[in-house]
């Protein structure tokens, strides 16, 4: 690495990232629905020819390791000619849950034989069918959560599949949303594949390669010296889900991570096997929410992409809740399992750098879909995560309010939200002190309540109601959080995972958790 020109790799770097970034502008400029527009819940990256992550943007983390598994399935399974776009959503193919679509295109240029590159971009669909509105339901098998796409062409050489898309969209309850957002994807992808093709022209496609490849080498150089600077051996934790949505009994999540010099291994061996319920994560999800841990640590910031990935490895056993075998129910293993599992790798990564791990933020997504039929007669589909406390960090208190760990999307604004659908925000503030204490608190969650001004049917899944936010090195867990729904005057408190029927007038109250607190409560100054 000593012999690289460091400026001129940091202005490549920079050049690949801006176009996975204005990629994503394009995406989220082009959408239609709010979940898109407004919340930013999507994912673009470019790849180099063998299907290696050169760049992604700085979207989503729970697409950070799944979307070259995507990538891979789709080149394992398609012969790629210029002008095509492939589309796909299936989880046991590199997917994370059936609602998150993904779409890649090849970039060809002349004198290669095949694809030299590819763009890529995931984002979140607000309904792809199955059997509840929002395609998030208490789910026991894949095929009530929506249509599954494997690898199939949506462009043919430059034809578009309108077969396919009939298909699809006569099989969702907003087809001409979902129509927009797709064409958003596709858009999205010409932009890439553009800028790309700028890139070759000014400086060459043996330029464009050589530092792809060194952009990656140095990603991995970085990751391998963060690893070297932990102490070696062997630390352990557990953590619990607090139901699968059909049971009530807790599911054990558990991991032991092996640092050896500059490589780890995480082995979540001893982890509940795979549930009836839709809390199972496929091992794109295990994955992508190990490296993010890592990468969360880094002293330094280390480019995304396929080098940052090598000194890595991740075992899940299959058939496990960490990573099931077909046909299990994943909707919210990408939603909620992602989120315990970054809970249980800091844990145990606390024992080994206790002046760098935070305490447990909210771990949830709490995540709600809407769907009915608006008063004009026409089909809605809603569907938003809400922000919640993060955890206390040494020497610093939690923030409030925000999304944490595998989601980064944006808060949906009340007047998005209301000019869009039937519903109306009667109230919407932080949950003061829910933070768990100590001598850095950790941050408050949210309240956030909903009043419906049709009928709907109405899907929550959420985490830590049952089981709070840890605290650290003598901090308190923060509180857990709750459900409740307010009916013809009467309020009901509802278990962290149900789907309902909801009248006109009917109010749904999701008070989320706060993170937890670092340190003896009294210990330090938390004003620091």
């Amino acid at each position: 690495m000593s012999s690289l020109d460091p400026i001129r790799l940091e202005i490549f770097r920079s050049l690949f990232t801006a176009v996975a970034e204005e990629m994503g502008a394009t995406l989220m400029r082009s959408a239609s629905s709010p979940n898109i527009k407004e919340r930013r819940d999507y994912s673009c990256a470019i790849f180099t020819g063998a299907g290696d992550l050169v760049a992604q943007g700085e979207h989503m983390p729970v697409h950070l390791g799944s979307m070259p598994l995507s990538v891979r399935a789709a080149l394992e399974t398609v012969n790629f000619r210029e002008g095509d776009i492939v589309i796909l959503n299936d989880p046991y193919r590199g997917g994370t849950h059936l609602p998150d679509i993904t779409m890649i295109a090849p970039v060809f240029m002349g004198g290669t034989p095949g694809p030299a590159f590819f763009v890529a971009n995931r984002a979140h669909h607000a309904d792809v069918g199955g059997m509840s509105a929002g395609s998030m339901p208490l789910a026991t098998e894949i095929y009530q959560e929506g249509q599954i796409i494997p690898p199939l062409k949506w462009v043919d050489a430059g034809t578009p599949n309108r077969a396919l898309e009939a298909f699809l969209l006569n099989n969702v309850r907003t087809p001409e949303e979902r129509r927009e957002d797709l064409a958003a994807q596709t858009a999205s992808l010409k932009v890439g594949t553009q800028r790309i093709r700028d890139l070759v022209a000014r400086y060459g496609i043996d330029t464009i390669r050589s530092f792809m490849t060194q952009v990656m080498d140095y990603s991995e150089q970085l990751m391998r010296r963060e690893l070297e600077a932990m102490p070696d051996g062997t630390y352990t934790a557990r953590d619990q889900l607090d139901d699968d949505g059909v049971s009530e009994r807790p599911v054990d999540i558990r991991c032991g991570i092996t640092i050896d010099g500059n490589a780890v291994t995480v082995d979540f061996t001893g982890s509940a096997p795979q549930v009836r319920g839709s809390l199972n994560a496929v091992y794109a999800i295990t994955y992508s929410a190990t490296v993010y841990c890592f990468r969360a640590l880094a002293s330094v910031r280390i480019p995304v992409n396929a080098g940052c990935f090598r000194p890595l490895q991740v075992t899940a056993p299959e058939g496990t809740a960490v990573n099931a075998r077909a046909p299990a129910a994943v909707a919210g293993g990408n939603v909620e399992t992602s989120q315990r599992i970054v809970d249980v790798v800091f844990k145990a990564l606390s024992e080994a750098l206790p002046d760098r791990v935070p305490a447990a933020s909210q771990g949830t997504m709490n995540n709600l879909a809407v769907g009915g039929v608006d008063e004009e007669g026409q089909p809605f589909g809603y569907y938003e995560t809400i922000a919640g406390g993060m955890g206390a960090r040494p020497g610093k208190p939690g923030i409030s309010g925000i999304h944490t760990h595998m989601t980064n999307t944006m808060n949906t604004p009340v007047e998005a939200l209301e000019i869009t659908y039937p519903m109306r925000i009667v109230e919407y503030r932080l949950r003061e002190n829910s933070g768990g204490a100590g001598a850095y608190a950790g941050g408050d969650g949210i309240l956030r309540a909903m009043q419906f001004l049709t009928e709907a049917e109405v899907t929550v899944l959420s985490e830590r109601r049952r089981f709070a936010p840890y605290g650290l090195r003598g901090g308190q867990p923060g509180q857990p959080g709750r459900n409740i729904l307010e009916t013809e005057g009467k309020t009901q408190k509802m278990p962290a995972k149900f789907s309902l029927h909801c009248r006109a007038g009917d109010i749904l109250r999701i008070e989320t958790p706060g993170g937890g607190g670092y340190g003896e409560p009294g210990t330090g100054d938390p004003l620091s």
